[in-house]
């Protein structure tokens, strides 16, 4: 059981196709599944798409189709577009999910019999796109505080969730532990919306009919919190009335990755429920900044909107950089608690350094000098000097570095220390010098030594980044002809003697310049 890992994301809510800010938590997410498979853990990874409320009927209205046939199409554009980015997810939940309606309505009636949830009726400040209730305080310049939108009054009988029953167990659980990541969030949680007092939840609509509804009150569906927050348990086979052998093995979740905007619904009503239905909280719960437009002209970016024209959409992208270069731009591009930026410039930009320079010209140098010396074949010949133990010594500790990084969910730091590798070869190159070696009869057991050093941390690199990069990753490692390689015993790897690479002349990033980067993504 200990061995087991669960992780989720927020699940997308399906108003449209998401851009490369709507992503970057599956990418982000992945990773770290993908890090922990690595390790040997039993890992599950939900996410998927949150389909139910106001905004959807509207949508779907203004479309001339019905809800449900709207959602199945964004739904869709969403599946296309994790899985194009290369998402090891095991299940795509999505709300319109026969399974987790069915749940989400258990769930419901469970917390209204035992006096959690009661009727009453709601008047305040809506906001539509944010699907949220706001008191005169609370907005901002007569706005909704959230996204800055129009409100209306609005006023209608509803259910709400006793949320001051279970407050003071909240605010010691998320002070004993280390529940809510980055620190910031967590004051921020305690200080601006715990400690002043919760309010009563409002769980269920009647002015729209788009939602799971209430089995006990149909004019009533159930609201989007309850209904989206459950995912978490129903995409793993909870139902009050039964438990699945996945739901006992895997929950609690071992991790939620969700962005910053989003972190109060994770922290506070999310754990709130999971007390009224007496199941354990997840371990940890992680507020991931945004990814922001860049503006080239002051450095500093803003959100993406289509009003604005500065939206770039992941498949566009993946097509003109490949997947693994948009996976790499987004993971390390984003700090652990500040935001980041992007824009053509800068992820063309980062290709070019990166990718073309430090990565894919390594590896095509490296193979084409071990085809033309040695016909291919690799062979310790253990003719040392002290630089070839500092390149050891440096790879192993960017090793650690990575792995301590992955550790405490520093992503952008494990993926700069990966990266260290491959720099540190690029420097071994100049270091050693192989074609003068070369020239020189007496030196071919040195040179063999030295192509050999180098393609053992070479594929050393490439399992540190399988992670991140999983097509690369396993591209490398098939051209030096090796098969097994595990994370856990890294620093202890060796190629066998006589092993042959590649005789194909590849390169895995090819340069490019901005402006053909512009013209392509503007077909």
């Amino acid at each position: 059981m200990s061995n087991k890992y669960y992780i989720t994301t927020a699940i997308v809510y399906t108003s449209g196709k998401p851009h490369i800010g709507n992503v970057y938590d599956v990418v982000l997410a992945d990773s770290i599944a993908r890090y922990k498979r690595e390790q040997g853990f039993d890992v599950f990874y939900l996410t998927g798409t949150d389909e139910h409320g106001e905004k959807i009927e509207k949508k779907a209205a203004e479309a001339k189709v019905t809800p449900k046939e709207y959602v199945d199409n964004i739904a869709a554009d969403v599946k296309r577009i994790y899985d194009l980015i290369d998402t090891s997810y095991n299940r795509f939940i999505r709300t319109t999910d026969d399974d987790h309606v069915k749940a989400i309505q258990h769930i419901f009636e469970k917390l209204y019999k035992q006096g959690d949830i009661y009727k009453g009726e709601y008047e305040g400040w809506y906001c539509t796109p944010c699907e949220s209730f706001f008191t005169d305080s609370q907005l901002v310049d007569g706005k909704c505080p959230d996204c800055g939108r129009e409100v209306y009054k609005a006023k209608e009988e509803a259910y709400f969730f006793k949320m001051s029953k279970y407050a003071d167990r909240l605010i010691e659980y998320i002070k004993s532990n280390d529940f809510i990541v980055p620190e910031s969030r967590k004051n921020e949680m305690l200080n601006n919306f715990l400690l002043p007092g919760l309010k009563d939840l409002c769980v269920s609509r009647t002015s729209f009919t788009w939602g799971i509804p209430v089995n006990f009150d149909e004019k009533h569906v159930v609201y989007v919190w309850l209904d989206a927050l459950s995912n978490y348990i129903t995409g793993i086979g909870y139902d009050t009335e039964s438990q699945t052998e996945t739901f006992n093995k895997y929950w609690p979740a071992d991790l939620h990755v969700i962005g910053k905007d989003i972190v109060r619904f994770h922290t506070i009503y999310w754990p709130i429920f999971l007390m009224a239905l007496d199941l354990p909280l997840p371990k940890k719960v992680f507020g991931h900044p945004w990814l922001l437009a860049a503006n080239e002209e002051t450095d500093d970016g803003t959100k993406m909107s289509k009003s604005r024209g500065n939206v770039l959409y992941p498949d566009k992208l993946c097509e003109v950089f490949g997947t693994d270069a948009v996976r790499f731009y987004l993971l390390h591009e984003m700090p652990y608690d500040n935001d980041g930026v992007v824009s053509l410039k800068l992820v063309t930009e980062r290709y070019n350094t990166d990718l073309a320079n430090v990565l894919g010209n390594l590896v095509s140098r490296t193979i084409a000098m071990i085809n033309k010396y040695y016909d291919g074949e690799l062979e310790n010949k253990k003719v040392k000097e002290a630089v070839d133990d500092d390149l050891y010594a440096s790879v192993n500790s960017s090793i650690d570095k990575t792995i301590d990084s992955m550790e405490k969910l520093k992503i952008q730091d494990a993926v700069d220390s990966a990266f260290d590798i491959f720099r540190r070869c690029n420097k071994y190159i100049d270091e050693t010098e192989p074609w003068a070696l070369a020239k020189d009869e007496s030196k071919m057991d040195r040179l063999k030594t030295v192509l050999y050093n180098l393609s053992v941390n070479i594929c050393k690199g490439a399992k540190l980044i399988y992670c991140f990069m999983p097509k690369t990753s396993e591209k490398i490692l098939k051209m030096f002809s090796v098969d097994e390689i595990s994370l856990n015993n890294l620093k202890d790897f060796v190629i066998k003697d006589k092993t042959i690479v590649t005789k194909e002349k590849e390169n895995l990033f090819v340069r490019y310049e901005l402006k053909d980067v512009e013209a392509k993504m503007a077909e």
